[in-house]
């Protein structure tokens, strides 16, 4: 981008500033950033739902895993289109175990307290778990329907027949 500035600014002297700070920095890489942004929220669900026995790097394949402690400014080889059936595997279980935790948690919550689900995850308001699962589920390559589809047989399990039907 051209930065006009005026005559009075030339002639000042000091410190770069951060306008010409930030147009010297390296571009990042779009897709390494969202493949980060993927492993922080696999990171911050098994945290938040107290998910036991989840392995995260066993989510990625071995491009995905080295793509991790690469700079974001450089361009990697990121995972393609074809993946091995057992991290696909691995993937659906992981995303099944949030969907399950989450209606657990917010089942349990309702039943102790009669707590509504913005109450008992305080900084985390409008966060739908499970619609989160969903989206999550477009970057792992898993099937939308499959985890809406266990969303709703979860709630109807724990009773929560008019959640199911919408």
């Amino acid at each position: 981008p051209v930065l006009d500035t005026e005559d009075a600014w030339v002639s000042v002297e000091g410190p770069v500033s951060i306008v010409e700070l930030a147009l010297e920095q390296k571009r990042i890489h779009y897709p390494l950033v969202e493949h980060q942004f993927v492993l922080c929220t696999v990171l911050y669900a098994i945290m938040r739902l107290s998910l036991k026995g989840v392995k995260p790097l066993s989510l990625f394949d071995s491009k995905g895993k080295n793509a991790f402690f690469k700079d974001l400014t450089s361009i990697q080889l990121l995972p393609s289109g074809d993946m091995d059936p057992n991290v696909l595997s691995l993937r659906q279980q992981f995303l099944l175990k949030v969907v399950s935790a989450a209606v657990q948690t917010l089942c349990s919550s309702q039943k102790d307290k009669e707590v509504s689900e913005e109450e008992y995850f305080p900084f985390e308001k409008g966060k739908n778990w499970p619609t989160l699962a969903a989206d999550l589920a477009q970057y792992l390559q898993v099937s939308e329907d499959l985890v809406r589809r266990h969303y709703v047989c979860e709630l109807y399990s724990y009773g929560m027949d008019h959640l199911g039907e919408e």
